[in-house]
């Protein structure tokens, strides 16, 4: 597992556990790049301002009096290869071509080859190196830390389908940490729902969330195994428009174990969350717990602004 501050939110046989949990128990213990290359289709035709001198399609942009000023090739080339790797073209395990072939393919120098190739071992779609040719790695999608979606929204704005199973949904009174996480009393009515959440049919992220008795009965009377919390929240006037994450490692429950098809002890990246509407009210506290496999979260921050990420001490 890894943070990409420089491997969500998130991300079957064994599905349909069922987990029993007593009443006085809490839940919550313990975009993608842009395939710009894609080949068009036969009747469309391209300008040929819209290529580079290496047959390359040139992605551009505008400068600040809005003259097309195109990637650079490394860039260009970076771009294309982490495409064929995310198609298949370029499958998991196997060879990347040699830098021969590529320039060869691409009509282009050394330099910007090996450039585009070391990007992508930075970026871990490959690996390999002093020597090592290298070779294609399974892609982790990657969601960005600023950006505030629902898991439906992410799977689907990275092109993969997104599922859940519902495992247990059940009004029951607060334990003292769920009272804190919503800033309620101690044995107040809330609801807690357990979800296992899917990406492309695949486990993904084991999801413990509780929610005010008001959003709560919302949620009880919806579809939670087909359909997606944030948006019936938000079709409902109850969505939350602001949150606090804290990301930590914890070692896999028995419930995480059992639903998410893991040893016992297993390292899962855990996300807790509060979320609050409009109105400042808080309206759901979370603990979502990823395998590591699945899904990362990344930052991007420049010298000129602050980030919203901070640092804190893992000890309590």
């Amino acid at each position: 597992m890894c943070f990409f501050l420089g491997s969500g939110g998130p991300w079957v046989g064994r599905c349909g556990v069922r987990a029993r949990v007593s009443p006085d128990t809490s839940l919550l213990n313990a975009s993608s790049h842009d395939n710009f290359w894609q080949r068009s289709s036969p009747n469309v035709h391209r300008q040929a301002s819209d290529w580079s001198e290496s047959g390359i399609p040139s992605r551009r942009s505008s400068d600040k009096e809005g003259r097309h000023v195109s990637a650079p090739l490394h860039e260009q080339l970076y771009e294309r290869m982490l495409s064929r790797i995310r198609s298949g073209e370029w499958p998991e395990g196997e060879r990347v071509p040699s830098e021969q072939s590529l320039i060869a393919e691409f009509g282009t120098s050394r330099g910007p080859i090996r450039q585009a190739l070391a990007t992508l071992r930075a970026q871990g779609a490959v690996d390999g190196g002093r020597g090592a040719p290298p070779r294609v790695k399974r892609m982790v999608p990657t969601q960005p830390f600023q950006t505030f979606i629902s898991f439906t929204e992410w799977a689907l704005s990275i092109g993969s389908t997104p599922g859940q199973r519902v495992i247990e949904a059940a009004r029951r009174p607060a334990s003292d940490d769920i009272a804190a996480g919503l800033g309620i009393g101690q044995g107040d009515p809330v609801v807690e729902i357990v979800r296992l959440r899917l990406l492309d049919d695949a486990p993904a992220m084991l999801e413990r969330s509780a929610f005010p008795l008001d959003v709560g009965r919302v949620l009880l009377a919806a579809d939670l195994d087909t359909g997606s919390i944030y948006q019936t929240m938000t079709a409902h006037g109850l969505a939350p428009t602001r949150a606090r994450h804290l990301f930590d490692a914890v070692a896999a429950d028995p419930l995480d174990a059992e639903v998410l098809a893991v040893p016992l002890g297993s390292p899962l990246l855990r996300v807790r969350r509060m979320a609050w509407a409009e109105d400042g009210a808080l309206v759901e506290t979370a603990d979502d717990r990823y395998l590591p496999t699945m899904a990362t979260f990344a930052v991007e921050n420049t010298s000129d602004s602050r980030s919203a990420l901070t640092r804190e001490t893992g000890r309590r």
